[in-house]
């Protein structure tokens, strides 16, 4: 029996963590974090956090950077685990190392990562991930036209590994590319898009 099938999904919103990765200073948009950019009248930091706690996630661990106290000073995360990453510039890497971390010892199974700078991804993609965990050993990917995204669920049996080969900006990269058969791909094209806040231009997405 798997963990899925012997628990309730108040106990599931409890094994799968939301992971929000805020930690970016926003290099290619003239230095402006991109937790603190505005979509739908909040910051974007509070978007996805709403989306992950949507999604199922009781438990939100955020991991913050460049100008973390701006971030805890203007956002209303008082319900999440607010995760300062030092080596922020270092890249995607250091954050999920962090936010890793953070979750050993919660109870946590596995962790539904997201990405402050993906708007267009909301709460029913990442339900559709976090619906597909059954244990420790999950690996699940969203897929946009069968092409892996994010979010990604990570279980907790992974996390040595993944913390192992975390470096600069390929985050999970390597260790999923390595276990590429066990990933679980859920499609999300159908209610997601997937974009990037990178640069000045791609600020067109925000409302």
């Amino acid at each position: 029996m798997t963990d899925n099938e012997a628990l309730t999904e108040d106990q599931v919103g409890d094994r799968v963590a939301g992971l929000l990765l805020a930690a970016g200073g926003g290099r290619r948009l003239g230095g402006r974090p991109k937790a603190l950019l505005e979509h739908l009248g909040h910051l974007l930091v509070e978007h996805a956090v709403g989306a992950l706690r949507a999604a199922g996630c009781a438990r939100v661990h955020v991991v913050l950077g460049a100008r973390a106290e701006d971030v805890r000073a203007r956002a209303a995360l008082d319900d999440c685990v607010l995760v300062d990453n030092p080596d922020w510039e270092q890249g995607m890497g250091s954050s999920l190392r962090a936010g890793l971390h953070s979750l050993t010892g919660t109870g946590a199974r596995a962790a539904l990562v997201c990405l402050v700078d993906q708007p267009g991804i909301g709460a029913e993609a990442m339900a559709r991930v976090r619906g597909a965990y059954r244990d420790e050993t999950s690996l699940v990917s969203a897929a946009y036209a069968g092409v892996r995204g994010h979010p990604v669920l990570l279980g907790a049996a992974h996390w040595a590994g993944i913390a192992a080969t975390a470096t600069g900006d390929r985050g999970a990269r390597a260790y999923l590319r390595e276990h590429e058969a066990e990933i679980a791909l859920v499609e999300c094209g159908d209610v997601a898009r997937p974009y990037d806040i990178d640069t000045e231009a791609d600020l067109v997405h925000l409302e």
